[in-house]
Protein backbone atom coordinates (compact mmCIF):
# COMPACT_ATOMS: atom_id res chain seq x y z
CA UNK A 1 0.00 0.00 0.00
CA UNK A 2 1.34 3.41 -0.93
CA UNK A 3 -0.41 5.20 1.95
CA UNK A 4 -0.04 3.72 5.42
CA UNK A 5 0.36 4.78 9.02
CA UNK A 6 3.31 2.79 10.38
CA UNK A 7 4.21 3.84 13.91
CA UNK A 8 7.96 4.61 13.77
CA UNK A 9 8.30 3.98 17.52
CA UNK A 10 7.37 0.29 17.35
CA UNK A 11 7.08 -0.38 13.57
CA UNK A 12 3.42 -1.36 13.93
CA UNK A 13 1.27 -1.03 10.81
CA UNK A 14 -1.69 0.92 12.18
CA UNK A 15 -3.81 1.49 9.07
CA UNK A 16 -3.50 1.26 5.30
CA UNK A 17 -5.28 3.38 2.74
CA UNK A 18 -5.96 2.57 -0.93
CA UNK A 19 -5.08 4.91 -3.77
CA UNK A 20 -7.79 7.30 -4.90
CA UNK A 21 -9.50 6.23 -8.10
CA UNK A 22 -9.46 8.33 -11.25
CA UNK A 23 -13.18 8.80 -10.77
CA UNK A 24 -12.57 10.31 -7.32
CA UNK A 25 -10.03 12.71 -8.76
CA UNK A 26 -12.35 13.80 -11.56
CA UNK A 27 -15.18 14.29 -9.06
CA UNK A 28 -12.94 16.42 -6.85
CA UNK A 29 -11.97 18.59 -9.80
CA UNK A 30 -15.61 19.10 -10.76
CA UNK A 31 -16.66 19.87 -7.19
CA UNK A 32 -13.79 22.26 -6.66
CA UNK A 33 -14.41 24.14 -9.89
CA UNK A 34 -18.11 24.50 -9.14
CA UNK A 35 -17.23 25.86 -5.70
CA UNK A 36 -14.76 28.33 -7.24
CA UNK A 37 -17.44 29.82 -9.47
CA UNK A 38 -19.88 30.01 -6.57
CA UNK A 39 -17.38 31.46 -4.11
CA UNK A 40 -16.62 34.40 -6.42
CA UNK A 41 -19.97 35.84 -5.37
CA UNK A 42 -19.55 35.13 -1.65
CA UNK A 43 -18.62 37.86 0.85
CA UNK A 44 -15.11 37.31 2.21
CA UNK A 45 -16.42 37.88 5.73
CA UNK A 46 -18.48 34.68 5.42
CA UNK A 47 -15.32 32.68 4.81
CA UNK A 48 -13.62 34.37 7.75
CA UNK A 49 -16.32 33.07 10.08
CA UNK A 50 -15.79 29.51 8.88
CA UNK A 51 -12.01 29.83 9.15
CA UNK A 52 -12.38 30.96 12.76
CA UNK A 53 -14.51 27.88 13.29
CA UNK A 54 -11.74 25.73 11.78
CA UNK A 55 -9.43 27.12 14.45
CA UNK A 56 -11.98 26.34 17.15
CA UNK A 57 -12.44 22.78 15.89
CA UNK A 58 -8.69 22.22 15.79
CA UNK A 59 -8.50 23.17 19.45
CA UNK A 60 -11.54 21.08 20.27
CA UNK A 61 -9.94 17.98 18.70
CA UNK A 62 -6.37 18.87 19.71
CA UNK A 63 -5.71 15.70 21.70
CA UNK A 64 -6.91 13.40 18.91
CA UNK A 65 -5.01 15.33 16.26
CA UNK A 66 -1.77 15.44 18.22
CA UNK A 67 -1.83 11.75 19.00
CA UNK A 68 -2.52 10.87 15.36
CA UNK A 69 0.37 13.05 14.21
CA UNK A 70 2.79 11.40 16.63
CA UNK A 71 1.72 7.90 15.63
CA UNK A 72 1.91 8.81 11.93
CA UNK A 73 5.44 10.19 11.87
CA UNK A 74 6.92 9.91 15.34
CA UNK A 75 7.42 13.41 16.68
CA UNK A 76 7.17 14.10 20.41
CA UNK A 77 3.59 14.48 21.57
CA UNK A 78 4.27 17.96 22.95
CA UNK A 79 5.63 18.96 19.54
CA UNK A 80 2.47 17.63 17.90
CA UNK A 81 0.35 19.56 20.37
CA UNK A 82 2.29 22.70 19.54
CA UNK A 83 1.76 22.11 15.83
CA UNK A 84 -2.01 21.85 16.26
CA UNK A 85 -2.10 25.09 18.23
CA UNK A 86 0.06 26.83 15.62
CA UNK A 87 -2.43 25.79 12.94
CA UNK A 88 -5.25 27.31 14.97
CA UNK A 89 -3.25 30.53 15.35
CA UNK A 90 -2.69 30.68 11.59
CA UNK A 91 -6.37 30.10 10.86
CA UNK A 92 -7.44 32.82 13.29
CA UNK A 93 -4.90 35.29 11.90
CA UNK A 94 -5.99 34.89 8.29
CA UNK A 95 -9.63 35.01 9.36
CA UNK A 96 -8.92 38.32 11.11
CA UNK A 97 -6.70 39.87 8.44
CA UNK A 98 -7.47 38.08 5.18
CA UNK A 99 -10.11 40.48 3.92
CA UNK A 100 -7.92 43.51 4.62
CA UNK A 101 -5.01 41.89 2.77
CA UNK A 102 -7.23 41.47 -0.28
CA UNK A 103 -8.37 45.10 -0.47
CA UNK A 104 -7.79 46.76 -3.85
CA UNK A 105 -4.56 48.72 -4.19
CA UNK A 106 -5.06 52.21 -5.62
CA UNK A 107 -2.38 53.23 -8.12
CA UNK A 108 -0.98 56.71 -8.64
CA UNK A 109 -1.01 57.05 -12.42
CA UNK A 110 -1.12 59.67 -15.17
CA UNK A 111 -3.89 57.69 -16.84
CA UNK A 112 -7.26 59.41 -16.86
CA UNK A 113 -9.56 57.95 -14.28
CA UNK A 114 -9.20 55.83 -11.15
CA UNK A 115 -6.75 52.91 -11.31
CA UNK A 116 -6.57 50.02 -8.87
CA UNK A 117 -5.40 46.43 -8.65
CA UNK A 118 -7.98 43.97 -7.40
CA UNK A 119 -7.09 40.53 -6.04
CA UNK A 120 -9.32 37.69 -7.22
CA UNK A 121 -9.35 33.93 -6.86
CA UNK A 122 -8.08 31.98 -9.86
CA UNK A 123 -9.31 28.43 -9.34
CA UNK A 124 -8.25 25.14 -7.79
CA UNK A 125 -4.85 24.95 -6.11
CA UNK A 126 -3.11 21.56 -6.08
CA UNK A 127 -1.24 21.02 -2.80
CA UNK A 128 1.60 18.49 -2.48
CA UNK A 129 2.72 18.36 1.15
CA UNK A 130 5.32 16.47 3.24
CA UNK A 131 5.18 14.39 6.39
CA UNK A 132 7.33 16.35 8.85
CA UNK A 133 4.58 18.81 9.86
CA UNK A 134 1.43 17.01 8.73
CA UNK A 135 -1.02 19.75 9.78
CA UNK A 136 1.06 22.92 9.62
CA UNK A 137 2.14 22.32 6.03
CA UNK A 138 -1.51 22.07 5.00
CA UNK A 139 -2.57 25.13 6.97
CA UNK A 140 0.13 27.34 5.45
CA UNK A 141 -1.59 26.95 2.08
CA UNK A 142 -5.16 26.32 3.19
CA UNK A 143 -5.84 29.36 5.38
CA UNK A 144 -4.81 32.10 2.92
CA UNK A 145 -6.29 30.38 -0.12
CA UNK A 146 -9.55 29.69 1.66
CA UNK A 147 -9.86 33.41 2.34
CA UNK A 148 -9.08 34.15 -1.31
CA UNK A 149 -11.68 31.66 -2.50
CA UNK A 150 -9.43 29.09 -4.16
CA UNK A 151 -10.59 25.50 -3.61
CA UNK A 152 -7.80 23.02 -2.85
CA UNK A 153 -6.96 19.39 -3.56
CA UNK A 154 -4.44 17.82 -1.19
CA UNK A 155 -1.94 15.10 -1.94
CA UNK A 156 -0.16 14.41 1.34
CA UNK A 157 2.82 12.19 2.13
CA UNK A 158 2.43 8.44 2.00
CA UNK A 159 3.27 7.95 5.68
CA UNK A 160 0.89 10.57 7.16
CA UNK A 161 -2.48 9.65 5.66
CA UNK A 162 -4.35 9.60 8.96
CA UNK A 163 -3.28 13.14 9.79
CA UNK A 164 -4.21 14.35 6.31
CA UNK A 165 -7.70 12.90 6.47
CA UNK A 166 -8.30 14.18 10.00
CA UNK A 167 -7.41 17.70 8.90
CA UNK A 168 -9.76 17.53 5.91
CA UNK A 169 -12.52 16.18 8.15
CA UNK A 170 -12.02 19.08 10.58
CA UNK A 171 -12.44 21.58 7.74
CA UNK A 172 -15.77 20.02 6.78
CA UNK A 173 -16.91 19.79 10.40
CA UNK A 174 -16.18 23.50 10.77
CA UNK A 175 -18.70 24.31 8.05
CA UNK A 176 -16.53 24.70 4.97
CA UNK A 177 -18.31 23.54 1.80
CA UNK A 178 -17.41 20.34 0.01
CA UNK A 179 -14.49 21.04 -2.31
CA UNK A 180 -12.87 23.68 -0.14
CA UNK A 181 -10.22 21.11 0.79
CA UNK A 182 -10.37 17.62 -0.68
CA UNK A 183 -7.80 15.10 0.58
CA UNK A 184 -7.05 12.38 -1.97
CA UNK A 185 -4.54 9.54 -1.74
CA UNK A 186 -3.15 10.22 -5.19
CA UNK A 187 -0.37 8.60 -7.18
CA UNK A 188 2.24 10.90 -8.72
CA UNK A 189 0.74 10.22 -12.14
CA UNK A 190 -2.59 11.44 -10.83
CA UNK A 191 -0.94 14.58 -9.43
CA UNK A 192 0.40 15.30 -12.90
CA UNK A 193 -3.05 14.66 -14.37
CA UNK A 194 -4.55 17.16 -11.93
CA UNK A 195 -1.91 19.78 -12.74
CA UNK A 196 -2.68 19.36 -16.44
CA UNK A 197 -6.39 19.97 -15.88
CA UNK A 198 -7.45 23.48 -16.91
CA UNK A 199 -9.48 23.89 -13.71
CA UNK A 200 -6.29 23.74 -11.64
CA UNK A 201 -4.64 27.15 -11.67
CA UNK A 202 -1.91 26.83 -9.05
CA UNK A 203 0.44 24.30 -7.48
CA UNK A 204 1.99 24.57 -4.00
CA UNK A 205 4.64 22.07 -2.95
CA UNK A 206 6.72 21.61 0.15
CA UNK A 207 9.16 18.74 -0.02
CA UNK A 208 12.39 17.48 -1.47
CA UNK A 209 14.35 18.94 -4.35
CA UNK A 210 13.57 15.81 -6.35
CA UNK A 211 9.83 16.09 -5.76
CA UNK A 212 9.88 19.82 -6.40
CA UNK A 213 11.66 19.35 -9.72
CA UNK A 214 9.08 16.85 -10.93
CA UNK A 215 6.07 18.89 -9.87
CA UNK A 216 7.53 22.19 -11.09
CA UNK A 217 8.23 20.57 -14.47
CA UNK A 218 4.61 19.49 -14.80
CA UNK A 219 3.41 22.93 -13.69
CA UNK A 220 5.78 24.70 -16.07
CA UNK A 221 4.76 22.60 -19.05
CA UNK A 222 1.16 23.57 -18.37
CA UNK A 223 1.89 27.22 -17.53
CA UNK A 224 0.59 26.89 -14.00
CA UNK A 225 1.81 29.26 -11.33
CA UNK A 226 3.61 27.38 -8.55
CA UNK A 227 5.44 27.87 -5.29
CA UNK A 228 8.23 25.59 -4.08
CA UNK A 229 9.50 25.23 -0.51
CA UNK A 230 12.29 22.68 -0.66
CA UNK A 231 15.31 21.64 1.39
CA UNK A 232 17.78 23.62 3.40
CA UNK A 233 21.25 23.54 4.93
CA UNK A 234 20.60 26.40 7.30
CA UNK A 235 23.63 28.05 8.90
CA UNK A 236 23.80 28.84 12.62
CA UNK A 237 26.50 31.51 12.86
CA UNK A 238 28.11 32.18 16.24
CA UNK A 239 30.15 35.40 16.33
CA UNK A 240 32.98 35.85 18.79
CA UNK A 241 31.09 38.17 21.14
CA UNK A 242 27.86 36.14 21.32
CA UNK A 243 26.24 35.31 24.64
CA UNK A 244 27.26 31.65 24.83
CA UNK A 245 24.60 30.72 27.39
CA UNK A 246 21.94 31.81 24.91
CA UNK A 247 23.77 30.14 22.02
CA UNK A 248 23.94 26.74 23.72
CA UNK A 249 20.38 26.93 24.98
CA UNK A 250 19.15 27.41 21.41
CA UNK A 251 21.68 25.39 19.38
CA UNK A 252 20.78 21.87 20.51
CA UNK A 253 17.06 22.60 20.23
CA UNK A 254 17.53 24.05 16.75
CA UNK A 255 19.10 20.77 15.62
CA UNK A 256 17.05 18.16 17.50
CA UNK A 257 13.54 19.61 17.26
CA UNK A 258 11.35 17.12 15.39
CA UNK A 259 14.35 14.74 15.46
CA UNK A 260 16.17 17.16 13.19
CA UNK A 261 13.69 16.56 10.38
CA UNK A 262 12.92 20.18 9.56
CA UNK A 263 13.77 22.10 6.39
CA UNK A 264 14.73 25.10 8.53
CA UNK A 265 16.70 23.12 11.11
CA UNK A 266 20.13 24.54 11.86
CA UNK A 267 22.30 21.96 10.13
CA UNK A 268 25.65 23.78 9.86
CA UNK A 269 27.06 25.46 12.96
CA UNK A 270 29.62 28.06 11.90
CA UNK A 271 31.50 29.12 15.02
CA UNK A 272 34.19 31.74 15.58
CA UNK A 273 37.50 30.26 16.72
CA UNK A 274 37.58 31.93 20.15
CA UNK A 275 34.35 30.19 21.26
CA UNK A 276 34.59 27.03 19.09
CA UNK A 277 35.83 24.60 21.75
CA UNK A 278 33.31 25.87 24.28
CA UNK A 279 30.52 25.43 21.75
CA UNK A 280 31.48 21.88 20.77
CA UNK A 281 31.85 20.76 24.40
CA UNK A 282 28.49 22.25 25.36
CA UNK A 283 26.71 20.75 22.33
CA UNK A 284 28.10 17.32 23.23
CA UNK A 285 26.76 17.69 26.75
CA UNK A 286 23.30 18.70 25.55
CA UNK A 287 23.13 15.88 23.01
CA UNK A 288 24.19 13.35 25.65
CA UNK A 289 21.25 14.20 27.88
CA UNK A 290 18.40 13.49 25.48
CA UNK A 291 16.22 10.49 26.33
CA UNK A 292 14.98 8.27 23.49
CA UNK A 293 11.69 6.50 23.96
CA UNK A 294 7.98 6.48 23.25
CA UNK A 295 7.15 9.89 21.77
CA UNK A 296 3.76 9.72 23.51
CA UNK A 297 5.59 9.64 26.86
CA UNK A 298 6.20 13.16 28.25
CA UNK A 299 9.57 12.02 29.64
CA UNK A 300 10.93 11.27 26.17
CA UNK A 301 13.11 13.99 24.63
CA UNK A 302 14.40 12.20 21.51
CA UNK A 303 11.79 10.95 19.06
CA UNK A 304 12.37 8.33 16.38
CA UNK A 305 12.84 9.32 12.78
CA UNK A 306 9.76 9.10 10.61
CA UNK A 307 10.54 5.91 8.66
CA UNK A 308 13.07 3.10 8.37
CA UNK A 309 13.97 4.40 4.93
CA UNK A 310 14.78 7.86 6.27
CA UNK A 311 16.96 6.40 9.02
CA UNK A 312 18.87 4.22 6.57
CA UNK A 313 19.42 7.15 4.19
CA UNK A 314 20.81 9.31 7.00
CA UNK A 315 23.15 6.53 8.15
CA UNK A 316 24.42 6.11 4.60
CA UNK A 317 25.10 9.85 4.37
CA UNK A 318 26.87 9.82 7.72
CA UNK A 319 29.02 6.84 6.71
CA UNK A 320 29.96 8.65 3.52
CA UNK A 321 30.93 11.79 5.41
CA UNK A 322 33.15 9.81 7.78
CA UNK A 323 34.77 7.91 4.92
CA UNK A 324 35.59 11.28 3.34
CA UNK A 325 37.41 12.46 6.45
CA UNK A 326 34.81 13.93 8.81
CA UNK A 327 35.50 13.48 12.51
CA UNK A 328 32.79 12.11 14.83
CA UNK A 329 32.97 14.16 18.02
CA UNK A 330 29.88 12.52 19.47
CA UNK A 331 27.28 9.94 18.47
CA UNK A 332 26.96 7.49 15.59
CA UNK A 333 26.12 4.62 17.88
CA UNK A 334 23.04 2.37 17.79
CA UNK A 335 20.12 2.95 20.15
CA UNK A 336 18.78 -0.27 21.58
CA UNK A 337 15.11 0.29 20.82
CA UNK A 338 12.94 -1.28 18.11
CA UNK A 339 11.88 1.98 16.46
CA UNK A 340 13.62 4.24 13.98
CA UNK A 341 15.92 5.96 16.46
CA UNK A 342 19.08 7.75 15.42
CA UNK A 343 21.63 8.85 17.98
CA UNK A 344 22.37 12.60 17.83
CA UNK A 345 25.75 13.01 16.18
CA UNK A 346 28.29 15.83 15.88
CA UNK A 347 30.68 16.03 12.93
CA UNK A 348 33.70 18.30 12.53
CA UNK A 349 36.55 18.63 10.02
CA UNK A 350 34.30 18.59 6.97
CA UNK A 351 36.21 19.93 3.98
CA UNK A 352 34.88 21.02 0.59
CA UNK A 353 35.54 17.60 -0.93
CA UNK A 354 33.32 15.86 1.61
CA UNK A 355 29.80 15.09 0.31
CA UNK A 356 28.44 16.37 3.64
CA UNK A 357 29.70 19.85 2.76
CA UNK A 358 26.88 20.42 0.27
CA UNK A 359 24.40 17.67 1.14
CA UNK A 360 21.38 18.12 3.40
CA UNK A 361 21.23 15.63 6.29
CA UNK A 362 17.60 15.40 7.31
CA UNK A 363 17.97 14.13 10.86
CA UNK A 364 19.87 14.67 14.13
CA UNK A 365 23.36 15.23 12.71
CA UNK A 366 25.14 18.53 13.41
CA UNK A 367 28.05 19.71 11.29
CA UNK A 368 30.31 22.16 13.15
CA UNK A 369 32.81 24.42 11.38
CA UNK A 370 35.52 26.64 12.87
CA UNK A 371 36.06 30.05 11.27
CA UNK A 372 38.50 32.86 11.99
CA UNK A 373 36.65 35.95 10.77
CA UNK A 374 33.16 37.20 10.02
CA UNK A 375 34.01 37.31 6.33
CA UNK A 376 34.92 33.62 6.44
CA UNK A 377 31.72 32.84 8.34
CA UNK A 378 29.56 34.62 5.76
CA UNK A 379 31.39 32.99 2.86
CA UNK A 380 30.94 29.54 4.39
CA UNK A 381 27.28 30.21 5.17
CA UNK A 382 26.66 31.05 1.52
CA UNK A 383 28.80 28.27 0.03
CA UNK A 384 26.04 25.71 -0.43
CA UNK A 385 23.29 25.14 -2.98
CA UNK A 386 20.42 25.97 -0.61
CA UNK A 387 19.08 29.19 0.87
CA UNK A 388 16.12 28.70 3.17
CA UNK A 389 16.77 30.08 6.66
CA UNK A 390 19.47 30.83 9.17
CA UNK A 391 20.38 32.06 12.64
CA UNK A 392 23.05 34.56 13.70
CA UNK A 393 24.17 35.08 17.30
CA UNK A 394 26.01 38.31 18.06
CA UNK A 395 26.75 40.37 21.14
CA UNK A 396 25.17 43.28 19.30
CA UNK A 397 21.80 42.64 17.64
CA UNK A 398 22.24 45.46 15.11
CA UNK A 399 25.58 44.09 14.01
CA UNK A 400 24.06 40.61 13.91
CA UNK A 401 21.42 41.95 11.54
CA UNK A 402 24.15 43.42 9.31
CA UNK A 403 25.74 39.97 9.09
CA UNK A 404 22.34 38.35 8.55
CA UNK A 405 21.66 40.62 5.57
CA UNK A 406 24.72 39.17 3.84
CA UNK A 407 23.52 35.56 4.15
CA UNK A 408 21.82 34.26 1.01
CA UNK A 409 18.64 32.82 2.49
CA UNK A 410 14.98 33.74 2.56
CA UNK A 411 14.88 34.14 6.36
CA UNK A 412 17.42 34.89 9.10
CA UNK A 413 16.80 35.24 12.84
CA UNK A 414 19.24 37.15 15.04
CA UNK A 415 19.83 36.06 18.66
CA UNK A 416 16.74 33.89 18.61
CA UNK A 417 15.27 30.53 17.73
CA UNK A 418 13.78 30.38 14.25
CA UNK A 419 10.00 30.74 14.50
CA UNK A 420 7.10 30.59 12.10
CA UNK A 421 4.03 32.79 12.43
CA UNK A 422 1.22 33.68 10.01
CA UNK A 423 2.30 37.31 9.63
CA UNK A 424 5.86 36.32 8.63
CA UNK A 425 6.59 35.26 5.03
CA UNK A 426 8.11 31.79 4.73
CA UNK A 427 10.33 30.63 1.87
CA UNK A 428 13.79 30.57 0.37
CA UNK A 429 16.09 31.05 -2.61
CA UNK A 430 18.45 28.91 -4.71
CA UNK A 431 17.63 25.19 -4.44
CA UNK A 432 15.41 25.90 -1.44
CA UNK A 433 12.74 27.01 -3.89
CA UNK A 434 10.82 30.16 -4.72
CA UNK A 435 7.69 31.98 -3.70
CA UNK A 436 6.50 32.62 -0.16
CA UNK A 437 3.80 31.16 2.03
CA UNK A 438 1.91 32.96 4.81
CA UNK A 439 1.73 36.74 5.33
CA UNK A 440 0.22 38.93 2.61
CA UNK A 441 2.71 37.50 0.12
CA UNK A 442 1.31 34.01 0.72
CA UNK A 443 -2.28 35.17 0.51
CA UNK A 444 -1.68 36.75 -2.88
CA UNK A 445 0.37 33.83 -4.25
CA UNK A 446 -2.48 32.41 -6.32
CA UNK A 447 -4.59 35.46 -7.05
CA UNK A 448 -5.36 37.30 -10.25
CA UNK A 449 -3.87 40.78 -9.84
CA UNK A 450 -6.47 42.42 -12.03
CA UNK A 451 -6.00 46.03 -13.10
CA UNK A 452 -9.21 48.07 -13.24
CA UNK A 453 -9.11 51.63 -14.62
CA UNK A 454 -12.41 53.51 -14.61
CA UNK A 455 -13.38 56.92 -15.94
CA UNK A 456 -16.66 58.74 -16.47
CA UNK A 457 -15.91 59.16 -20.18
CA UNK A 458 -13.01 58.73 -22.61
CA UNK A 459 -10.24 61.35 -22.58
CA UNK A 460 -7.61 61.21 -25.30
CA UNK A 461 -5.73 64.33 -24.21
CA UNK A 462 -3.30 62.51 -21.94
CA UNK A 463 -2.50 59.09 -23.28
CA UNK A 464 0.91 57.69 -22.39
CA UNK A 465 3.22 56.02 -24.83
CA UNK A 466 1.43 57.04 -28.02
CA UNK A 467 -0.66 53.88 -28.01
CA UNK A 468 -3.68 55.99 -29.00
CA UNK A 469 -3.10 58.95 -31.31
CA UNK A 470 -4.91 62.14 -30.27
CA UNK A 471 -4.80 63.39 -33.85
CA UNK A 472 -4.58 60.29 -36.01
CA UNK A 473 -3.22 60.55 -39.51
CA UNK A 474 -5.65 59.93 -42.33
CA UNK A 475 -5.85 56.44 -43.67
CA UNK A 476 -4.55 56.18 -47.26
CA UNK A 477 -5.10 53.44 -49.78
Amino acid sequence: MAYATINPYNNEVVKEYPYATDEELHAALATGHALYKKTRQQPIADRAKILHNVAAKLREHADELARACTIDMGKLLRESEGEVELCAIIADWFADHGEELLKPEVLDTIATGHAEVQHHATGIVMMVEPWNFPYYQIMRVFAPNYMVGNPMILKHAGNTPTSAQLFADIVLEAGAPAGALTNLFLSYDQVTEAIEDKRVQGVALTGSERGGTAVAEAAGKNLKKNTMELGGMDPFVVLGDANMDDVIDIAWRARLYNAGQVCTSSKRFIVMDNVYDQFVDALKEKFSKVVPGDPLDPNTSLAPMNTKRAKEKLQKQLDGAIAAGANVVYGNEPIDLPGQFFMPTILTDIDKNNPAYKEEMFGPVAAVYKVHSEEEAIELANDNPYGLGGIVFSGNADHGAEVAAQIETGMVFVNNFMVTLPELPFGGVKLSGYGREMSQIGELAFTNEQLIVKADKPNLDNVAGGLVATDPAPVTQ
